[in-house]
Parts: structure tokens; C-alpha cells; sequence
């Protein structure tokens, strides 16, 4: 499954939430979306992220953009999760992964040798008019440099900011 290309139309998905109602594309359709496939709740990466995404989540709403995580786990994972970890962004269940397999970010992987199949972290910028703006794979949570550290959150916030000025 390839990555959808900027410009192009965002694959439509209708998914339920961790409230088990429905969230599609198409009901978003006023909003830059920032659309976000992990491997797995309550893990040490996926914990990260969703906790980066949680802390800047103001910073997207006043650019006028929901954040959607998306996961083959369950909605009552996602529940969990979210009590746990006290997230206040909106969870999607997709357990059969037909939405992971139309954005690419479900495939082949590799770890220590072993080929496998799997969620292949990936981020998308959706704009209001349903186009896929931005799209990273093989997203790093956080990467340390000399500097400091860069969290992907971030990037992707300046990114959704740089689109919107263009």
C-alpha cells in the first residue's frame, strides 16, 4: 500500500471513536485534520505521541484542526487508554485496518531481521477541502540531536501552520 500523495484526494473512512460513535472524513470536512496511525495503546512510543499530540492540542484548535490517532485496537482499548493516560485527543478504532491499508500505513516491516506485518507509523495533514497537505511514514515520536530534542508533534504543527499561510 503506498502512501497517498500530496494533493491528492484524502481516502474517505468512517471509523468509531472511543465513545464507539462514528467519525468520518466527510462529517470534518471545515476542519484541517491531522490524521495519525500508531501500532498500539499503552505503549512506551505510542504513549508519547499521544500525550505530544494531547499537550499541543490547543495549538491545533486554534488553527482550526482536529487531531484523530488511529489504531487497530479496540474502542474500549482506546478508553483505557485515554483514562490512563488522561488524553484529550479523539481515538479511532479501525481493527480490520482497511483504513490503515488506504493511507499506506500498514505493511511490511522490519525488527532485528524479522519481516512482519504492521502499523507503520504514519502522520497526514488533511486540508478542509479533503486533500491530502502533508503526509510523513516512518515517523520518529522524538529525535534526540545535539540540540535538544525535535518531537514530530511539532513539526507537523509547523507544517499546518506554513499550508496555511500559502
Amino acid at each position: 500500500c503506498a502512501l497517498p500523495i500530496s494533493g491528492t484526494e484524502a481516502p474517505e473512512f468512517c471509523l468509531r471513536n472511543q465513545d464507539d460513535k462514528d467519525v468520518s472524513l466527510k462529517d470534518n470536512s471545515d476542519k484541517w485534520i491531522v490524521l495519525y496511525f500508531y501500532p498500539k495503546d499503552n505503549t512506551s512510543g505510542c504513549t508519547k505521541e499521544a500525550c505530544d499530540f494531547t499537550e499541543t492540542f490547543k495549538d491545533y484548535k486554534k488553527l482550526n484542526a482536529t487531531v484523530f490517532g488511529v489504531s487497530p485496537d479496540s474502542t474500549e482499548s482506546h478508553r483505557r487508554f485515554i483514562e490512563k493516560q488522561n488524553l484529550g485527543i479523539t481515538l479511532l478504532s479501525d481493527p480490520d485496518k482497511k483504513v490503515h491499508k488506504a493511507y499506506g500505513a500498514w505493511g511490511l516491516k522490519k525488527n532485528y531481521g524479522k519481516e512482519y506485518e504492521g502499523v507503520i507509523r504514519s502522520t497526514f495533514i488533511i486540508s478542509p477541502d479533503g486533500k491530502i497537505a502533508e503526509a510523513w511514514s516512518k515517523v520518529k515520536v522524538r529525535v534526540k540531536r545535539k540540540g535538544g530534542e525535535t518531537r514530530h508533534v511539532d513539526v507537523v504543527k509547523e507544517r499546518l501552520k506554513e499550508l496555511q499561510n500559502e
